[in-house]
């Protein structure tokens, strides 16, 4: 159980942090792959089809990306990965976003090679020269060599997964022989433990609708028991699980959790509206301004201080036996 700081008890006829001496403004802190859709004010991946990733792609959502890595940094102490790596010297890094993860671990290993691949070409042309990226669909089969990989890395895009049974297929096939895979992704869900958090609160609320929508496109968001049984079954052998708490809101007594919450505000900011929109209006079939207000109001639950809520992030890690694949 997190502890509350005793001191965001104080005036809790406030809901704003800034009650609580907090600040927590933002200002405080080829042609064809290029190709986009643009809605409600923002833009979606559409080279690969509209319907592969319902997240925007634009400069807003880079910065919360690059933000929430930070963030998973602080929550998971640090630890890029969990996995017992010994001089990696091929990492695949899957869903690579901005490419952050592929280029820090570059960076932690620069005896290695690392790629990152993703469906749009949003990653920085700034990077170490041991990491490159390519535009794919995981979906896809891969074009990468057997046994080929020391590590095989994904993280958060259960949202763009048609088939986890075919993704871990292909990381099983592509990595060598007592190399890892790790799963990371952030449960569909909010938590509390001091019964705070309302059933009609509105952060809960807009958690559960895209649950819903998910649901209703055939990716149900996975759990932990999901995730080590799905590596269980590709036949990764050693399978380790490992959960996270990420507080919303700088409300923890612990420190580090403290500064990961005030993070996690910063980031709500364009959280709900890039997870909900495109999910809300087109599979769920809600109009433009519910969906955004339902994203407002979560929003707003988000920065209440009186609400002492967090996610939990699941990291899942298995090792490619030897003997089996050691002699093809």
């Amino acid at each position: 159980m997190i502890e509350v700081d005793p001191g965001l008890l104080e005036h809790s006829d406030r809901e704003d942090y800034a009650s609580s001496g907090y600040d927590t403004s933002t200002a405080s802190l080829t042609s064809s792959i290029h190709q986009y859709l643009f809605e409600n004010g923002r833009r979606y991946h559409s080279y690969y089809g509209s319907d592969k990733y319902l997240i925007p792609t634009d400069k807003k959502e880079q910065d919360r990306l690059d933000l929430h890595h930070e963030i998973m940094r602080l929550v998971w102490n640090d630890n890029l990965h969990e996995a017992p790596l010994e001089e990696p010297h091929r990492i695949l890094d899957i869903g690579t976003g901005t490419g952050i993860w592929a280029i820090d671990m570059a960076d932690k290993y620069p005896m290695a090679e690392v790629i990152g691949t993703d469906l749009s070409p949003i990653q920085s042309t700034w990077v170490p020269n041991n990491c490159r990226f390519e535009v794919d669909d995981a979906m896809l089969e891969w074009t990468f060599k057997d046994n080929f990989f020391d590590f095989i890395h994904c993280r958060n895009i259960s949202s763009g997964v048609s088939s986890w049974e075919h993704l871990v297929s292909q990381m099983m096939r592509c990595t060598a022989p007592g190399g890892y895979v790790e799963l990371t992704e952030l449960a569909m869900s909010a938590h509390c433990d001091d019964g705070t958090m309302t059933p009609d609160n509105a952060l809960k609320l807009h958690i559960d609708y895209l649950y819903e929508s998910l649901v209703k496109m055939g990716r149900p968001p996975p759990d932990l028991d999901f995730l080590q049984n799905l590596l269980k079954s590709a036949g990764f052998e050693d399978v380790q699980a490992l959960k996270a708490k990420e507080p919303v809101g700088p409300w923890p007594q612990d420190p580090r959790l403290k500064r990961a919450g005030a993070m996690v505000l910063l980031h709500s900011e364009t959280f709900f509206d890039s997870y909900g929109m495109a999910a809300f209006t087109r599979v769920l079939g809600m109009d433009a301004e519910k969906a955004e207000d339902i994203c407002t109001r979560a929003a707003q639950a988000a920065r209440n201080k009186n609400y002492h809520m967090y996610g939990v992030h699941y990291r899942v890690y298995g090792r490619k036996p030897m003997e089996k694949y050691s002699k093809d």
